[in-house]
């Protein structure tokens, strides 16, 4: 295991690296049409996409410049959660987040973002942190809203994805936000 990425627990989940021996259960649900729709990158058409994937990830683990978690539940690696970006300068980070179709709408994500809300502001000092959705992803919105964000604006057309421009919807919570 490596020991930039710390493991977290919530009532639920357990929020750990990703290794190689994920390959498959990651595969089941980057695979995945419906998963891959509102996300930058298109569905995984092979184990190869996969291990491309996690071998990227476990390098820039051992580089020590991505905070990125595997999503366990009841055993099961179910999706990833991370800090897409974190900027020291000015001390905020943004979350990215990706569920398995089969366990949406259970509160998983949202539990995920609270425990990463938590670690941003009391372990690395953030003063605020977002994410970003496409306008038509109304689950995203959601778990942004219960995790604490609040609606900031539409950045019309600013992201270029899979050949179409995107409308993004940005969240945030500050840390004043989170200590009330």
């Amino acid at each position: 295991m490596n020991d930039y990425v710390p493991i977290l627990n919530t009532k639920r989940l357990l929020l750990r690296p990703i290794t190689l021996q994920d390959l498959e259960a990651m595969y089941t649900y980057t695979s995945c049409e419906n998963v891959a729709r509102y996300v930058t990158w298109q569905a995984h058409q092979s184990l190869e996409d996969t291990k491309a994937f996690i071998e990227l990830i476990v390098d820039r683990y051992h580089h020590g410049n991505h905070l990125l978690w595997g999503i366990e539940y009841a055993g099961q690696l179910i999706g990833t959660i991370d800090f897409v970006t974190i900027n020291n300068t000015h001390n905020y980070a943004e979350i990215g987040y990706v569920l398995s179709e089969d366990y949406w709408n259970k509160g998983i994500t949202t539990e995920a973002a609270k425990r990463l809300i938590d670690f941003g502001f009391q372990e690395l000092g953030l003063v605020r942190i977002q994410a970003r959705c496409f306008e038509e992803n109304i689950g995203s919105q959601k778990v942004m809203e219960k995790s604490g964000m609040r609606f900031e604006g539409l950045l019309r057309k600013s992201m270029l994805v899979k050949g179409h421009y995107q409308n993004v919807k940005m969240y945030a919570i500050t840390d004043e936000d989170y200590q009330t």
